[in-house]
C-alpha cells in the first residue's frame, strides 16, 4: 500500500469528522467525497457469512447494500469470496448478478467498486462504492480506496470488537447468516406453513425482492403480523 494514499486518506477522514471524532460512517463519507462515489457503504461478516450493514451514506447505499442480502449476490460478496476488488457496469453485469443488478439499477447504480475489508489474514467484510455515471474508477482512485478500506476495517474492529474472535470458517456465495429478525421471522413462517427454514427464508427474500423492500423490513412485518400480508 502507497504509504501516501494512507495518510491522505486518513486527513480526509479526519477533516470529516465531528470535533475531532473519527468513525466507521465517517470514513465512509469521506471515501465516498475524496473517490467522487455519489454514495457507498460496509457490509461485515460473521463465520464466513453477510451478516451486518455496518454503514451507508444515505438511503440509496442502504437499499442496495440490502438488495445483496435479499438476493444472495452481487459485488460485495463477490469481493469478500475472492478477497479481491470488484468493478463493474452494471448495464454489463446483467448475467453476472441478475436480481441485484435489476434492484442496484433502480436505485439509479450505473458503476461499482467493491473491496474486502481485511487487517493481515483476517477478512471482516467488504466495501462498496457506487456511482451513478458508467465512468470507471481510475487506477489512482482504486489504489485511495485500498487505503479507506484498510482504514474502514480497522475502524469496524473498534466498533465491532467481536469480529477479532469470530471463528473462520470457508466463505461461500450467498449471505447464509442473517441477523436475529430475520431468522425469527423465519421461524414463525416455518411453523404457520409447516415450511423448512430454508424455504422459510427464500419465501422471506422472495416477498422482499418482489415488494422492492428491505428484508429486515418485511421480517419486522412477519414479527408484527404474523404473516407476509
Amino acid at each position: 500500500m502507497n504509504p501516501e494514499d494512507h495518510d491522505a486518506a486518513w486527513r480526509r477522514i479526519g477533516a470529516a469528522g465531528i470535533s475531532g471524532s473519527v468513525t466507521l460512517s465517517t470514513a465512509c463519507r469521506a471515501c465516498v467525497e475524496d473517490l467522487e462515489a455519489d454514495f457507498g457503504g460496509a457490509t461485515l461478516v460473521t463465520t464466513g457469512e453477510l451478516r451486518l450493514l455496518a454503514c451507508a451514506t444515505n438511503e440509496r447505499a442502504r437499499a442496495v447494500e440490502d438488495a445483496q442480502l435479499v438476493t444472495g449476490e452481487g459485488p460485495c460478496t463477490d469481493a469478500y469470496v475472492h478477497h479481491q476488488p470488484v468493478e463493474a457496469d452494471l448495464h454489463q453485469a446483467e448475467d453476472r448478478w441478475p436480481a441485484f443488478v435489476a434492484l442496484a439499477c433502480d436505485q439509479g447504480v450505473r458503476r461499482v467498486l467493491a473491496l474486502p475489508l481485511a487487517i493481515g489474514n483476517l477478512l471482516i467484510g467488504a466495501m462498496d462504492l457506487y456511482r451513478c455515471t458508467p465512468d470507471p474508477f481510475t487506477a489512482a482512485q482504486k489504489d485511495r480506496a485500498a487505503a479507506y478500506a484498510r482504514i474502514v476495517a480497522l475502524l469496524a474492529l473498534d466498533e465491532h470488537p467481536y469480529l477479532i474472535a469470530t471463528h473462520s470458517r470457508p466463505a461461500q456465495r450467498g449471505p447464509q447468516g442473517y441477523p436475529p429478525t430475520v431468522h425469527t421471522a423465519a421461524g414463525i413462517l416455518a411453523a404457520k406453513y409447516e415450511l423448512t427454514p430454508d424455504d422459510a427464508l427464500a419465501r422471506l427474500r422472495a416477498h422482499s425482492f418482489r415488494h422492492n423492500q428491505p428484508l429486515l423490513r418485511t421480517a419486522e412485518h412477519v414479527l408484527d403480523h404474523h404473516s407476509l400480508d
